[in-house]
């Protein structure tokens, strides 16, 4: 999941997840290390996964819902929403390098629509999302989030998806399903994500035990990590359960899953904590599930699996 532990995205160019462009990237490593940090240079992209044709439809707003909008936000007319767009299917670009699409650009969309807000979309480096929201320069941050005790002391979160983590690898390939394989081998993670502080958590326990160094490729974008995967300098990639399974289905059989998906944890919006915008948030969510507009968004995207019944709001354990 991509929780914040620095900050759990942002591409120039679009995704590449079918016809895949594979690059070497310079990366540094050190023997002594459980990890090897992030690739220097960008992957060159050629192609975008396939966009659903699904239209989801303009929501009406809300008249209550928006009267509880927090002032500061209504004066604006505007929901600002920051997110990554380098993690499809929940976000990434469409082929024009501009256009937001994606499961949490449609939630994000409707939700906006409903609080009688002219949503906006707006790309931003993953890490700094979390800081943006609490300085008020976005009103929403959409962007897989997976909410954690220490981020809730920054942002308030409206949880809306469940999601697992997963592996992938490139097809034939060694095949992983639990973090204890990673003994000895190389995985590719984006920085910033729950993956990469379990890949680190577990490259210390291999290293105590002699199992073998856990050599950790982070990398600013989920993008470059697929590359990484895709041209066998990662043994593995590991990434949130529906992206995982995005991939591979777009990847003209270049990837496989590999193993079930494990950790199951909620994906949250997040807003200003204390402001006032969760309650209003949470209410959109709870009618756009109501009224079958959320199961549209999913099911336009392949993740109804992850679909919740009632937005709730923060309660992380961990």
């Amino acid at each position: 999941m991509r929780t914040p532990n620095r900050g759990m995205k942002k591409a120039a160019a679009a995704v590449t997840l079918g016809t895949l462009a594979v690059v070497a990237s310079a990366c540094s490593s050190n023997s002594s290390s459980t990890t090897t940090t992030t690739a220097a240079s960008s992957p060159t992209t050629t192609t975008t996964p396939p966009i659903p044709t699904t239209v989801i439809p303009t929501q009406p707003a809300n008249s209550a819902i928006a009267a509880t909008v927090p002032a500061a936000i209504h004066s604006t007319g505007n929901l600002i929403v920051g997110m990554d767009a380098s993690y499809p299917p929940s976000e990434f670009f469409a082929s024009d390098g501009s256009t937001i699409v994606g499961m949490d650009a449609d939630l994000s969309t409707a939700i906006g629509q409903t609080l009688g807000l002219n949503p906006k979309l707006v790309n931003a480096t993953f890490t700094t999302i979390i800081p943006g929201i609490a300085s008020g320069k976005y009103g929403m941050g959409a962007s897989s989030f997976t909410p954690t005790i220490v981020r809730e002391k920054q942002v308030d979160f409206v949880n809306y998806f469940n999601a697992g983590e997963a592996f992938y690898i490139k097809s034939g390939g060694t095949v992983f399903t639990d973090t204890a394989q990673l003994c000895g081998h190389s995985v590719a993670v984006e920085s910033g994500t729950t993956e990469e502080k379990h890949a680190k958590e577990q490259g210390a326990k291999c290293t105590a035990t002699g199992k073998g160094k856990v050599t950790i490729l982070s990398f600013t974008t989920q993008t470059e990590a697929n590359v990484a995967v895709s041209s066998g300098r990662a043994d593995v990639g590991y990434v949130d359960s529906p992206v995982a399974a995005f991939v591979v289905a777009n990847s003209n059989g270049v990837f496989q899953n590999s193993g079930a998906p494990f950790n199951l944890s909620p994906y949250g919006l997040a807003v200003q904590k204390n402001s006032g915008m969760a309650a209003p948030v949470q209410a959109a969510v709870n009618l756009l599930i109501s009224n079958g507009v959320y199961h549209q968004i999913l099911v336009k995207w392949g993740v109804q699996a992850g679909a919740i019944t009632t937005a709730t709001l923060n309660g992380a354990t961990s």
